[in-house]
């Protein structure tokens, strides 16, 4: 046990103590025997919990193994006596229940028994109960008193360290040699001084810039910091500023944030020339120091840009993991971090953990923290959050551990949701505090301590979910011990004895009994927890029924069990056996119904049911739950109502969907009760309710719900719903006043309820209307102070939208909306937006602004929207959109709309802040050519979609000069994407880098400007039919990546119009060349020059059935990596020779008329694979052979005149895959060895092959995992191994698939009993098959499919057949792709 692990158990005994305290001793006390054993261990528990100080530093100082053994018996002694309370706080919630329900209707014949025995908690049921508890107390007894006689023979004391605490308790760390309360800074000052010189020197005239580059956690942020704030900094700079950048690279808000730096008060613009021009007024001959921490952006241009103020005298210190940001900044010097020493580190985790330099005054702590630190790997990062954590010493900090040391059984890299973790803790016992906790809870206040010292992190793709440094895994792991315990792979892995917590760890999608074995020995587990490991997220597991039907009623003992994401559709009435669960997930599972059994788990507080979309109702008894908080089913779209029995769940916290069905709405009532409910609440089914019957839910007095959705069905056409009815129900469903989300969906009524606008709602930040399709108005949401997004969906009779909205004589409405959204209410035709009137319609802070499907909207938007950053109009096509009055927009997307204008009369500003442009099928383009730079010129992303009038980009001024990436699609008339005169200004620098053409038929030519876009690097076209060729002479000079596709009358790549006698000396950079479907396509280039491949490395054609020529003439090109060729029947040949310099590593050719690869295959020394399939024509290889340094894989397919495999293909040692299917009948492996390393062997139609196999012996390919053998002509092959030849395969082999064996009839188990890591068996067309290996052998199996074998399909059957015991525990089972296991029940 871990120093650490003492301080938990402490906490641990305090409970059992408090425990017994409580109510158990008087559920007891008629039971003399059982309560004088329990008031024994009272007595003990305190005196063993005495000794943990001095057991502690016996263990650590004096290495003392019997005091660890001891420590470990008491740990797990305190489980068992936990697991004993805990049945019998199961008894007694029983027994009240019992009572409860039968207090009503006493039983005759409880009545004839004597009042003497009627008393207390006494009943026969309870009477067996206690009686039974008798032995297991007993042992408990004994093994608490051998604990006791053993903590004095090993000199176990009570101690008390020096200035005890008030509560009597040592400090874990108590800090000596303190530094001043400041933690000193090692390893690092020599980049420290050399910086410092470097910044404090004036040799420079321009900008200086130095770099700090390293891995995360290196140190990067803090030596920029200690550079910063060193004293001699503040005397040489008149304004320094700091800038985290992170990976929002933003220049306006970079530039922003150093502004208000230097000047708290200057004014808030979002135009970045104007915000540059203010900046180097600012620094004007001042000397200016900026770190701009942690950079990811690689784009040299936003780095160009965003130093455009700066000049002499600035100073700038970038700090980024990414060598190319550190290059493109260009510094003076760039100081590359290396790890730290181990004595550095030490001297961090020392500093942070005791608050001294080193161990000396805590030597009992030394070698754990040596292990830590070396489990850091030199991060300092990693040194100082370690050592923090073990320096909280609070009340709660031992559970705080506990809870973090559970975390251990999650793999490395899995990410999590904070609820997740939060719930788990809760289920095991973990979130325990004296004192109450406020707001959120405990957990959410153990996990938001350990976020905020690094030992969570979140996931940077997603902020909502989070992961653990794979350090602090290890650490956590460390802290743990043997309690948790993770079970990862295919290793056959055993349980340390005393573990408790498991979760089991797997990459398969399907998990057979084998992969179970270890948990039968383990009948104490607390957690059940398959994870997924490096698998997406909603991907199907399939398990074996031997894990329901047996497995899990065993472990007895569990807290938590999860079967998330298995396919199963039913499950077995066990819950009576697992009486101590809290926490149940049977999330994206098929389950159609619940056991009743599940309602006798009076301890459970989690159920989750997301994603169940099979079930169809919860269990009818769920009122008995009376320990529930949380119910999940969101997702469980089939369930059409709830059942009686909320109204007792008055703990329940977390209730994500309450469903009223028809004729059940009474059942609301039943809400009344549940004062706890918490977080987001949905209310669906409203149609079904009165307004007597939704006033008794007291929506308005459960003061924890945050966001509620009220929802109604979705036929409002139904003649049983009325009008009326619904404005009640929604009249008496007015939640709390701090509510901050709300959604109403599908509501009947004509009109909102007066509360929806009424403006106490003041913490309202999201309010979303959908549907509500008898509505005639809005109601007026502009008052709410807070509201940020406004939704507005599907109001039918909704024909104008004005005052109402925004509220009458609303001096400033919607004063915080940032995101406004209207979409599909048909009959729109205006928008009022009371411009005339200054005390209407500002919106000054409305960055989104989302208007779709109005058709007959007219009119015009709002002229002034100043903070507006993302514009989209889609449908609309009656409206006209100005874009005069959006300053700060970002993304501006039109899908179809009346008319484009820009109606300022002030000379244009160039709209600097655009990053994305976005328009299609614009009626009437009204913006003068001039203007269209100006606006649009600068934006990043420029898209031109479904415009059918376009024939020109230069007809409206749009131009391929100022954007990076270009899109245009579906653009039926355009000619041209250019003038024919076009030439790239002398002023314009182009950064157009990709440039993407699809569906343009008219489309003929490219224009000759693209040779002039020297940062062109990516073109992709589809579907052009006007296209000839792709270009004349030669390509442009920097493209590297091209992919045509579906151009049906492209004939060359490059058409060489002139002679052009220097064309073979120009350098084309191509790298990654793609033709797909162009089937006029002869050739790459007109005239066979070899120019425009002298730098590709990819090339891939498919479907060009006039390809006749590649590399007609000449030599195959050096520098090609990857060759692939499909669907080229013209094609004959690629090219006459291989060079000795060729790179290349795969030749793929499949459906094509190739005769034969070009000769010197022994010259590609990188060549790593050859796949070669449907070639008709193709003919065995020249003698001269394969090298065997890097050869990995030989695939040959259906090329019948492919009759010789190399005679090296034996020797190739390389070699790890296999494949000979389907060519000539006699065509024979060239020697009697195989390749020893081959990890997949598939072989078809080979019965030379097959035969040389077997007699050789498949046994010793001892590293082979893939097997596949097709028997055509193998008509004397009876068994599969066969008897007495080739008898055993390899150990080795995950997968076996055998086909078309004609006389095959059964399957011979003695070649089948090693195969310890069989997971998948596919057994195709063999008719006379009617027997499976010994079911001992398929243990390990995970899949079985079984097609076009009648006979052994028969022998399946789950009714008759012999077979079916061998397969009934296989997880996943098809015949003829037909699932049997598991099978849908009706």
């Amino acid at each position: 046990m871990s120093a650490f692990g003492e301080a938990v158990l402490s906490a641990f005994l305090e409970l059992l103590s408090a425990k017994l305290l409580d109510s158990i001793l008087n559920f007891v006390a008629d039971y003399g025997q059982v309560h004088q054993q329990l008031k024994l261990w009272q007595s003990i528990l305190p005196e063993i919990k005495a000794v943990l100080n001095h057991a502690e530093e016996k263990q650590i100082k004096d290495e003392d193994e019997g005091v660890q053994n001891w420590l470990g018996d008491l740990q797990d002694l305190a489980y068992d006596v936990d697991d004993i309370l805990d049945e019998f706080a199961y008894q007694e919630l029983r027994l009240k229940l019992q009572k409860t329900q039968a207090q009503a209707n006493t039983s005759k014949i409880q009545k004839l028994i004597p009042t003497c025995c009627t008393g207390g908690n006494f009943s026969p049921i309870s009477f067996m109960f206690n009686a039974k508890m008798i032995s297991k107390i007993e042992a408990i007894t004994d093994r608490l008193n051998s604990l006791n006689t053993r903590r004095n023979s090993l000199g176990l004391s009570e101690i008390m360290s020096q200035g005890a605490t008030s509560k009597g308790k040592k400090p874990r760390l108590q800090p000596t040699s303190l530094i001043d309360g400041a933690v000193e800074y090692v390893g690092r000052a020599n980049e420290k001084q050399k910086m410092l010189e470097l910044l404090k020197s004036n040799n420079s005239d321009g900008v200086c810039v130095l770099s700090i580059v390293g891995m995360g956690g290196i140190g990067k942020t803090t030596l920029a910091q200690l550079v910063y704030n060193d004293p001699s900094i503040k005397e040489s700079f008149y304004h320094k500023s700091w800038v985290c950048v992170s990976d929002d690279f933003d220049a306006v808000n970079i530039t922003k944030t150093i502004l208000r730096s230097l000047d708290a008060d200057s004014r808030d613009e979002n135009d970045l020339n104007l915000l540059q021009v203010m900046l180097k007024e600012k620094l004007s001959g001042k000397r200016f120091l900026l770190v701009l921490d942690d950079i990811w952006n690689e784009s040299y241009r936003d780095w160009t840009i965003l130093r455009r103020p700066f000049g002499a005298g600035t100073k700038i210190i970038v700090t980024t993991r990414l060598q190319k940001v550190s290059s493109n900044v260009d510094p003076v010097k760039a100081f590359f971090l290396d790890k730290l020493s181990h004595h550095d580190c030490l001297s961090i985790f020392a500093q942070h953990a005791l608050k001294a330099r080193n161990f000396d005054g805590h030597p009992q702590f030394k070698e754990i923290g040596e292990n830590i630190v070396r489990r850091c790997n030199g991060l300092p990062l990693a040194a100082e959050a370690i050592g923090s954590l073990l320096r909280t010493v609070t009340d709660h900090s031992e559970w705080e551990k506990r809870c973090f040391a559970y975390c251990s059984i999650f793999p490395k890299d899995y990410e999590f949701k904070e609820e997740e973790i939060i719930l788990l803790w809760r289920a095991e016992g973990f979130l325990q505090s004296k004192a109450k906790i406020q707001g959120k809870g405990l957990g959410n206040q153990y996990f938001q301590d350990l976020v905020s010292r690094s030992f969570f992190q979140r996931f940077s793709k997603d902020k909502s979910r989070f992961v653990m440094h794979d350090l602090m895994n290890d650490l956590a792991q460390l802290v743990a011990r043997e309690i948790c315990c993770r079970l990862e792979g295919e290793k056959q892995q055993k349980f340390p004895r005393r573990s408790r917590h498991s979760a089991h760890v797997s990459d398969d999608w399907n998990h057979s009994v084998k992969k179970f074995e270890a948990f039968y020995q383990m009948t104490s587990l607390r957690t059940f927890l398959p994870l997924p490991l490096m698998v997406p997220r909603y991907e199907v597991f399939y398990l074996s029924n031997v894990v329901l039907d047996d497995l899990l009623s065993r472990l007895s003992y569990l807290r938590v069990l999860s079967l998330r994401g298995y396919e199963i559709y039913d499950l077995p009435d066990f819950f009576e056996n697992l009486k101590h669960l809290r926490y149940l997930n049977f999330s994206r599972t098929r389950i159609k119904c619940l056991p009743d059994s599940l309602c006798t788990l009076y301890h459970l507080e989690t159920l989750i049911l997301r994603d169940c979309s099979k079930l169809k109702n919860l269990p009818s008894k769920i009122g008995n739950l009376v320990n529930l908080h949380f119910l999940d089913i969101r997702g469980a779209d089939s369930i059409e109502r709830m059942p009686s029995g909320f109204d007792q769940l008055t703990k329940l916290q977390i209730l994500s969907n309450f469903v009223i069905g028809e004729g059940d709405g009474l059942l609301i009532r039943e809400l009344k009760n549940l004062s706890n409910l918490r977080g987001n609440f949905c209310l669906s089914g409203l149609e079904n309710v009165n307004g007597q019957d939704a006033r008794e839910a007291k929506l308005n007095e459960k003061l924890g719900i945050d966001g509620l959705e009220l929802q109604w069905g979705t036929g409002l056409e139904n003649s049983t719903r009325k009008k009326e009815v619904e404005e009640r129900v929604l009249d008496f469903l007015r939640p709390q006043k701090k509510l901050e989300q709300l959604i109403i969906e599908n509501y009947g009524g004509v009109k909102f309820s007066s509360w929806i606008a009424d403006s106490s709602f003041k913490n309202l930040s999201s309010l979303k209307l959908r549907n509500c399709k008898n509505c005639k108005s809005l109601p007026s949401v502009g008052r709410f102070p807070l509201l940020k997004d406004l939704s507005i969906i599907g109001f039918d009779q909704v024909q104008k939208i004005g005052v109402e909205l925004f509220g009458e004589n609303q001096l400033n409405p919607f004063a915080s909306l940032e995101i406004l959204s209207f979409e599909s209410p048909p009959n729109w035709k205006e928008w009022d937006t009371c411009e005339g009137d200054e005390k209407v319609l500002k919106l000054p802070r409305l960055r989104e602004l989302s208007i779709k499907t109005y058709p007959q909207l007219l009119g015009r938007l709002p002229t002034h929207l100043p903070s507006l950053q993302k514009l989209k109009i889609h449908s609309c096509t009656r409206l006209v959109v100005s874009i005069s009055s959006f300053p700060s927009l970002c993304k501006f997307s039109i899908r179809g709309c009346a008319e484009l204008v820009d109606d300022c009369s002030s000379p244009a500003k160039e709209l600097s802040s655009l990053q994305t442009l976005s328009l299609s099928n614009i009626s009437k383009f009204n913006i003068p050519a001039d203007r269209i730079m100006l606006r649009f010129g600068n934006s990043e992303h420029f898209e031109i979609d479904a415009w059918e009038e376009l024939a020109s980009l230069s007809q409206h001024g749009f131009s391929l000069v100022g954007h990076r990436f270009i899109s245009v699609w579906h653009c039926p008339q355009l000619q041209s994407l250019e003038a024919e005169e076009a030439e790239l200004q002398p002023n314009k620098i182009s950064h157009v880098e990709s440039l993407k053409i699809a569906s343009c038929g008219r489309l003929n030519r490219l224009p000759q400007v693209l040779h002039e876009l020297t940062f062109l690097t990516v073109m992709e076209i589809y579907n052009c039919r006007g296209l000839v060729s792709f270009a004349e002479n030669n390509l442009p000079p920097n493209l590297k990546k091209l992919k045509i596709a579906d151009c049906e009358n492209l004939e060359y790549l490059v058409d060489e119009k002139e002679d052009n006698k220097s064309m073979s000396s120009i350098l084309c950079l191509l790298e990654d060349l793609e033709i797909f479907e162009c089937p006029s396509l002869m050739s790459l280039s007109s005239k066979g020059h070899k120019n425009i491949c002298n730098q590709l490395q990819f090339l891939e054609i498919s479907a060009c059935s006039k390809l006749s020529c590649l590399f007609s003439n000449t030599m195959f090109p050096i520098t090609l990596k990857h060759l692939t060729i499909r669907g080229c029947p013209e094609l004959e040949y690629i090219a006459q020779e291989f060079e000795e310099t060729a790179c290349l590593e795969s030749i793929v050719i499949f459906r094509s008329g190739i005769k034969s690869l070009p000769r010197g295959l022994d010259k590609l020394i990188h060549l790593q694979e050859i796949c070669l399939g449907s070639c008709s024509n193709l003919v065995p290889f020249e003698e001269s052979g394969l090298l065997t340094t890097s050869f990995r894989a030989f695939l040959v397919d259906r090329c019948g005149k492919f009759g010789t495999l190399p005679k090296c293909m034996a020797s190739i040692t390389s070699l790890r895959e296999l494949r000979v299917c389907n060519c000539l009948a006699d065509i024979s492996f060239p020697s009697e060895r195989f390749p020893v390393n081959l990890t997949s062997l598939a072989i078809s139609n080979a019965p030379k092959i097959y035969r040389s196999l077997v007699e050789w012996g498949l046994n010793r390919l001892t590293s082979l995992q893939k097997l596949a053998i097709g028997g055509g002509g193998c008509s004397n092959v009876v068994s599969f191994p066969e008897e007495g030849i080739g008898i055993m395969l390899p150990p080795s082999l995950t997968r076996i698939s055998l086909s078309e064996f004609e006389n095959l009839e059964f399957m011979f188990s003695e070649g089948f009993q090693d195969l310890a890591s069989l997971k998948e068996l596919v057994i195709d067309n063999c008719p006379q098959l009617t027997s499976l290996p010994k079911k001992d052998m398929l243990l390990s199996l995970g899949y079985l499919l079984i097609s076009r074998c009648p006979l052994l399909k028969e022998e399946c059957s789950s009714d008759k057949g012999r077979e079916w015991s061998k397969i009934s525990d296989i997880p996943l089972v098809k015949i003829d792709f037909k699932s049997v296991i598991p099978m849908e029940s009706d």
